[in-house]
């Protein structure tokens, strides 16, 4: 199993989704994750149900594996010297408080630093530090309303949509892993740590690159597609007689992969269809000559037509056919983690391999609060102190 980060300690103050993939990612890759909640609630995704699994919300189960848990009240003196006595022997700390809210706890990246100047401190925030929405808050929906990701998502002819995966909030923990991960290398050389920061606003910008980029470079204003990919052609989904096929032939070659899969090899040599730039200003009639084709078929066949002549496709697959696919159980990619608490829990393994391997799939999301003395003890606290914050409620 991947346990490059084992011996690095993090200090996981975050709650909901970006926060804890991202320390969940560090978990995978061995790091030991200390999640700090607060003492008899928790991780508010603890109870975003439904959907949930013996009781607790199965969005808390997805991006919490790999972490001990202890319940400390950072809103109280005793919980913030708690914390500020972990991040003195911590190497990492992550957070997703509003900007300048820790700060004004005394437990801003300076204040931190200056005992610990090896920390990394990494800040996850809605809209970024500056600028007149710093302390506005946001969450995936609302930055992908913000950012244009929705403007771009859907039908022409219905409402925006939001990308249904959670990609700002995702894409955000990725970024935060990537600075962090950045943050500890250079560590290494220098022996100090430092400030890592980002948003899911820029996160939201930022996959808007090639939109951006469009509209900077030649004045294109992208607009709802369906499943459309403007630049390219045949790019789409084509009904089939049961269903539906989507198609990505991006180059002559697979165009012509395509026309041959679906029998009808003579449509390579339409002057309409000639290239690809052509058949983005044709794509209407192109489309309809496909699926007069894709449609006399069953999917099943369909895909296997079209793979066959090693034209790129797919079926457009539920959340079920996914679970069940051959293809995802060759590449390993959900595996079972269970606990006494979880009997059946199984989670979706990382998307990559170090030499084979992948996350060190080590423990089961924790129960609130089932790892507070233990860390506790680690970081240096005898047993009546550990029961004095206990009786003040620091802790729980």
């Amino acid at each position: 199993m991947i346990d490059i980060l084992k011996g690095i300690t993090v200090l996981d103050l975050t709650q909901n989704i970006a926060g804890p993939y991202c320390t969940q990612l560090l978990g995978d890759f061995g790091a030991d994750v200390i999640k700090v909640e607060r003492p008899g609630s928790g991780d508010d995704a603890r109870r975003w149900v439904p959907p949930a699994s013996h009781g607790v919300g199965t969005a808390f189960l997805a991006v919490n594996r790999n972490k001990r848990s202890v319940g400390i009240d950072i809103g109280v003196p005793q919980g913030r010297d708690v914390v500020r006595r972990l991040a003195d022997r911590a190497d990492v700390l992550v957070h997703a408080v509003r900007p300048g809210s820790l700060e004004a706890r005394g437990l801003g990246y300076d204040d931190l630093a200056a005992t610990n100047p090896r920390l990394v401190y990494c800040a996850i925030s809605a809209f970024g530090e500056s600028g007149p929405l710093a302390r506005e808050p946001g969450y995936d929906p609302l930055i992908q309303a913000f950012t244009g990701i929705m403007s771009v998502t859907g039908h022409a002819d219905r409402p925006p949509a939001r990308v249904g995966v959670s990609v700002i909030d995702m894409g955000t923990a990725l970024w935060a892993f990537i600075g962090t991960l950045a943050a500890l290398y250079r560590r290494q050389e220098t022996g100090r740590g430092g400030r890592v920061s980002t948003s899911l606003m820029e996160t939201g910008v930022n996959w808007m690159s090639l939109f951006l980029t469009h509209y900077m470079g030649a004045g294109f204003v992208g607009q709802r597609l369906g499943d459309v990919t403007p630049m390219t052609s045949p790019y789409e989904s084509f009904a089939t007689r049961d269903g539906a096929v989507l198609i990505t032939a991006a180059n002559d070659k697979l165009f012509a992969a395509v026309c041959s899969a679906l029998g009808i090899p003579d449509v390579v040599a339409d002057a309409r269809f000639a290239s690809n730039a052509l058949r983005v200003a044709n794509r209407p009639a192109l489309h309809a000559l496909l699926e007069a084709r894709t449609a006399t078929y069953a999917t099943t066949e369909c895909v296997e037509r079209l793979r066959a002549a090693g034209a790129p496709c797919s079926p457009i697959n539920t959340v079920v056919e996914v679970h069940d696919d051959a293809q995802v159980a060759a590449m390993r990619m959900i595996k079972p983690l269970p606990a006494p608490h979880l009997p059946d829990l199984r989670v979706v393994d990382v998307p990559v391999a170090i030499d084979g391997e992948k996350a060190s799939l080590r423990q089961a999301p924790p129960l609130l609060g089932a790892h507070t003395d233990e860390v506790l003890r680690w970081a240096g606290y005898a047993a009546a102190e550990i029961d004095a914050l206990k009786a003040c409620k620091a802790v729980g």
